[in-house]
C-alpha cells in the first residue's frame, strides 16, 4: 500500500508538471519557438495550451474530484499524442520524435497508479 502510494506521487507528479505550462502560459521565447516557429501553430493558441495544462495538472495533483481527473489524464495525454504527432510530422524537428514516447509512457504509468491508489482507498 505505500509503495503503491509513494509510486502514484511519483508517477502523477512528474505527469502533471512534466508539460511545463509555464513557459505556454507566459509565452517564452523557447515556447514560441518550438510551437509557432517550428510547428507553425498560431501565436494565440500558446497560453491556451499552456492554461488548459497548468489546470490539468492542478486538477490530477488536488485530491478529490475523480470524474474530474478522468477528464485531466485525457486531457494532457492528447497533449501529448498531439505534440508527438506534430513533432513526427515536421521534416526537420529540434529532436527526434520518439523522445515524446518517454511521456506517453510516463502517462500510462501515472494513469495506472492513480487507479491503483484509488482501489486502494475505496477498500479501506
Amino acid at each position: 500500500m505505500k509503495t503503491t502510494k509513494i509510486l502514484y506521487w511519483v508517477f502523477n507528479g512528474l505527469f502533471a508538471f512534466v508539460g511545463s505550462a509555464i513557459p505556454d502560459v507566459m509565452s517564452s521565447p523557447d515556447a514560441v519557438k518550438g510551437m509557432h516557429g517550428a510547428l507553425g501553430y498560431p501565436l494565440y493558441f500558446i497560453p491556451f495550451i499552456g492554461v488548459a495544462k497548468m489546470l490539468g495538472a492542478i486538477t490530477i495533483i488536488v485530491p478529490g474530484f475523480p470524474r474530474l481527473k478522468e477528464w485531466a489524464y485525457a486531457g494532457l495525454t492528447f497533449d501529448l499524442i498531439g505534440a508527438t504527432y506534430s513533432l513526427y510530422s515536421i521534416p526537420h524537428p529540434d529532436g527526434p520524435w520518439y523522445f515524446m514516447l518517454i511521456f506517453l509512457v510516463l502517462a500510462v504509468c501515472a494513469y495506472i497508479f492513480y487507479h491503483k491508489k484509488l482501489a486502494l482507498t475505496t477498500k479501506a
